[in-house]
């Protein structure tokens, strides 16, 4: 039967061919037997496969020596998607602009508080929202049907957003002295990490924009009617108040830990 179907026997039945091949994929004694079957019994499709292989080496060698290269490109959209990079930009404006403002002139609505700092907690979540989007990723369906979509993948996209957003920050409160990495740092991590908590029950990008929307009506909308810092962002972002974000990211993550086998159906 191998000899048959090396010399392309079209007797065949299509059945038998195809539990052939199956059997094949499993056998390698049997594909041994086909490799030298093909050489006596089909000579010409054993020279094609010759030139073939001959004209495939150099470009195989060079594969080989650059594997570095070529893994990064593979392995970054499991980290960042390509519709993720505009949101990440703007991010990026967002913060770029409020320092401007910040060095530039004093901010005549908000007080004496750096333009950075109502802003700065819920910055992450521009990009959380395009990390995992039905609407905004055009490869969502591919992505979420492989082995390692869900949690990990989601994890991952959100560690990116922040190693995008966190080290902007840190330098321009840096660079301008108006803000500490102790007064927004925490309350990001636990917006973020309450994002993807409510993420597995309503969805990751409607948790985020939640977030944001609920944050700007408590905080940024008052302090733009009323010409001054509301209550609300001094309440929230004093330094005592940090032991409460503290437990709000704790018991984020113990959500999303507990969670953690409903985000590959979201």
């Amino acid at each position: 039967m191998i000899d048959d179907y090396a010399r392309g026997d079209t007797t065949i039945a299509a059945d038998t061919v195809w539990a052939l091949e199956a059997h094949l994929e499993a056998c390698a004694p049997c594909r041994s037997r086909l490799a030298a079957s093909v050489a006596t019994e089909a000579p010409d499709i054993a020279a094609l496969v010759d030139t073939v292989r001959a004209s495939l080496e150099p470009q195989l060698d060079a594969a080989v020596r650059a594997p570095s290269r070529r893994h990064l490109a593979r392995s970054a959209p499991t980290w960042l998607t390509p519709v993720m990079a505009p949101w990440l930009a703007m991010t990026g404006a967002v913060t770029l602009v409020a320092l401007l403002l910040d060095a530039v002139a004093a901010p005549t609505f908000l007080g004496d508080t750096s333009p950075v700092l109502p802003l700065a907690p819920v910055l992450p979540l521009f990009g959380v929202a395009a990390s995992w989007s039905r609407r905004l990723d055009p490869a969502h369906e591919l992505t979420a049907s492989t082995a390692r979509a869900g949690l990990p993948l989601l994890l991952r996209r959100t560690t990116a957003v922040l190693l995008v957003v966190v080290p902007g920050l840190l330098v321009g409160g840096w660079l301008t002295g108006t803000i500490t990495a102790a007064q927004w740092l925490l309350p990001s991590l636990a917006f973020t990490s309450t994002a993807l908590a409510l993420g597995s029950v309503i969805g990751v990008t409607r948790a985020a924009v939640g977030l944001m929307a609920a944050w700007g009506a408590a905080v940024l909308v008052p302090a733009w009617v009323t010409g001054g810092v509301p209550p609300a962002l001094r309440l929230l972002l004093q330094a005592d108040r940090l032991p409460v974000w503290g437990l709000l990211l704790a018991l984020a993550t113990a959500a999303v830990i507990a969670r953690r086998n409903t985000y590959p159906t979201l």
